[in-house]
């Protein structure tokens, strides 16, 4: 397991408690360097969406316990924050909350001259997903050939 991985695991371990005493929801932690900058971000949700002081009361009670634990050796950046409207769907609830909804999906290579795709999320394993295009047409995609999905937005 690499460090970040490690660091990622420990975080998510510490952060559990707060987010289910809150009623929240962990929707991921990532451990990124950007520039010159180590951050760990935690992505929470809950229904109807967080606010700044839900992200505000999880960021001091989660930096306190960071603090006590300090495992993560460089300096860092913490950041607790809604996943936002775009989020891509990751993890198996991810998918199974997003069971019959419009999807975007854009992949690594041009499949039939395209690499964007939308359509309705129909089916969906381990290792692949299928959509219903507009169209009606059925199209499965295997995960490794994945750039993005997430739900797609008409605005």
């Amino acid at each position: 397991m690499s460090r970040k991985e490690s660091y990622e695991q420990k975080a998510e371990a510490l952060l559990s408690p707060i987010i289910e005493r809150h009623g929240f929801e962990l929707v991921d932690v990532e451990y990124v360097k950007e520039g010159g900058n180590w951050y760990l971000r935690a992505y929470i949700d809950k229904e109807g969406g967080i606010t700044v002081d839900d992200c505000e009361l999880v960021s001091r009670e989660f930096g306190d316990m960071l603090d006590e634990e300090d495992f993560i050796e460089e300096s860092y950046i913490l950041e607790v924050s809604s996943p936002g409207l775009g989020r891509p769907l990751k993890k198996e609830k991810d998918y199974a909350r997003s069971m019959g909804k419009k999807l975007e999906i854009r992949t690594f290579r041009t499949i039939d001259g395209q690499k964007e795709f939308y359509g309705t999320l129909t089916a969906y394993d381990e290792s692949s997903v299928t959509i219903e295009a507009e169209d009606g047409a059925q199209m499965t995609f295997q995960k490794p050939d994945l750039a993005l999905i997430r739900l797609a937005f008409d605005f």
